[in-house]
């Protein structure tokens, strides 16, 4: 059954931007595998998703939602706890939520009386996969498996069984107490096979991270039909709702997990595998047609939550409430950076043949500006998580065989080893094509993000090496010898900020400037730039 938001809107007892005195219900929608900006009212015009975009003009759009980690798993960990994958210890993808991890539906459930539940695609905290069975009598033994005590109802049946279950839950729900619903989407997961009609791959448009091949056309076009398969569903968990509960106080979230499953996409630290949309709707508090590019992380879907409940915001959680955006109030605690990490995906053990997609420690750290990203395991070589077999994949690999792939796909995608650190001015390089990283001018854009990142890892007790090096004495920056800044100089023969092999080894003996190459290029990116040149201390010098 339809119904029209605006009815809702006009007829709530709720004037805009007043306070509103009874908590409430509160229903989060969550995609699974979709990326920004992959609904119509986003920008892709060839895509059939009304009431997406209708709930969108009728509430909030956010453009900027990053979440926690490119996966499944530590993203949703991130969104139920308010901390990152690394705080909360869930960084391989098999592992379960420790139980003294708390969710905030908990806390809703606790503190002000909610009953909570969840429904759909599976919520992935119970540990993604048990076996093999060294691995399930450990869940079994010590009673690893907790959702069941977490929440009031507990269901992982599939998005097609979301209907009879979102019954389930109002049946049980006491009609006097505020509830919250997490209703998990397959969609837009691989693989894409749900969408009934969709888009024309020859009229599509092909976003700027990717090349224009046949195969990622395709596969586009597969992947919008699934969204379009989502925007129907959507609709109908609405109607539900608004039969058995009403909808006139109620605080409705939709958005991705993580981004798509594409090169760049899911199981990346590029813009693509973390952001996704993010809309939102209260009737009589969210004023319809806000558009918002404000920084927000997946950390901040707890605190938000439980401020609009009414609740304090415990001090472990991480994240910052953006609840003022949504109100129209002043956003004083505006995001400057959002954090996000790689690990291991899915269950499978190392071997020699394990490439970037089943194992990938890296960092990152965003602000409006720039992108800096953390590579740990470069030797790793890149390739997509979930579709390796695609038509995209098998085009794009094709392309390279041949040498016909556009260059800046080339080092993205094919550079062996990855670099250790990329930087990425998003205003001038929104696809993130072109890692800057070293190049002059761009020092302090650097050290900022540098810093940024070395405080979150060390916040949240990160087991990577820090960003940011101390020397023998543990100062945070190597001091500068002077006379050597002279000989970066003199050395750096195309004044381009950076020593390359040549320049490095002129006059030197061969043998000689290749170990003292080898250990002043610290972060391995094949050059050396004046502080690596300058540093006092090395860390790892050649023996004479």
């Amino acid at each position: 059954m339809r119904f029209s938001f605006l009815l809702i809107l006009v007829s709530s007892f709720i004037s805009l931007h007043s306070s509103y005195s009874a908590a409430p219900n509160i229903l989060f929608i969550l995609s699974d595998d979709h990326s920004y900006p992959f609904i119509h009212c986003y920008g892709r015009e060839e895509m059939k998703t009304p009431n997406l975009d209708r709930f969108a003009a009728e509430g909030i759009m956010c453009r900027r939602m990053f979440t926690g980690a490119p996966q499944c798993v530590p993203s949703r960990a991130t969104i139920m706890t308010g901390r990152s994958p690394v705080a909360c210890r869930i960084t391989r993808f098999s592992s379960p939520l420790p139980r003294d991890e708390i969710t905030f539906p908990e806390i809703l459930r606790k503190d002000a009386g909610y009953f909570v539940g969840c429904c759909g695609r599976t919520y992935h905290l119970d540990g993604s996969g048990r076996g093999p069975e060294a691995s399930a009598r450990v869940f079994d033994e010590h009673h690893m498996v907790t959702f069941k005590d977490r929440f009031n109802y507990v269901d992982a049946s599939g998005q097609e069984n979301v209907p009879a279950k979102m019954n389930e839950f109002f049946d049980q729900r006491p009609k006097d107490k505020p509830y919250f619903l997490w209703v998990g989407f397959s969609d837009p997961h691989h693989a894409w096979n749900s969408g009934k009609n969709p888009p024309d791959p020859a009229k599509l448009k092909v976003p700027g991270f990717l090349p224009d091949l046949p195969g990622v056309r395709s596969d586009l076009s597969a992947y919008e039909g699934e969204i379009e398969h989502a925007d129907g569903d959507f609709q109908r968990v609405l109607d539900i709702v608004k039969e058995r509960a009403g909808l006139e106080n109620t605080l409705v979230i939709f958005m991705g997990d993580n981004g798509m499953a594409f090169p760049s996409g899911k199981g990346s630290l590029h813009d693509p595998g973390l952001n996704v949309p993010l809309l939102a709707w209260w009737p009589g508090v969210i004023k319809p047609g806000g558009d918002s590019s404000a920084l927000i992380s997946g950390e901040d879907i707890a605190p938000t939550c439980l401020e609009a409940a009414g609740l304090p915001v415990p001090e472990r959680i991480s994240g910052v409430s953006f609840l003022p955006l949504l109100t129209g109030a002043k956003f004083d605690k505006e995001r400057q950076h959002i954090f996000a990490e790689r690990g291991p995906h899915g269950s499978a053990t190392f071997n020699e043949s394990t490439t970037a997609s089943g194992v990938d420690y890296s960092r990152c750290v965003r602000s409006a500006r720039y992108k800096l990203i953390y590579n740990v395991t470069p030797n790793l070589r890149y390739t997509p998580v979930d579709s390796a077999g695609d038509p995209s994949w098998k085009d794009i690999v094709k392309a390279h065989e041949e040498k016909v792939l556009a260059t800046e796909f080339e080092d993205l995608w094919f550079t062996s080893p990855r670099p250790v650190y990329e930087l990425y001015d998003l205003k001038e390089d929104p696809n993130e094509l072109h890692n800057l990283y070293g190049q002059k001018g761009l020092e302090e854009a650097t050290m900022e993000l540098k810093t940024a990142l070395q405080k979150k890892m060390i916040l949240d007790f990160d087991y990577l090496p820090l960003p940011i090096a101390g020397d023998a004495k543990g100062k945070a920056q190597a001091k500068k010898n002077p006379n050597r800044a002279e000989q970066f100089k003199s050395l750096d023969t195309d004044h381009d900020g950076k020593l390359s092999r040549d320049e490095f080894n002129a006059k030197r003996d061969p043998a000689d400037a290749a170990a003292w190459f080898k250990a002043r290029d610290v972060d391995g990116n094949g050059s050396i730039d004046a502080a690596e040149y300058t540093a006092s201390t090395v860390p790892n010098p050649p023996k004479h």
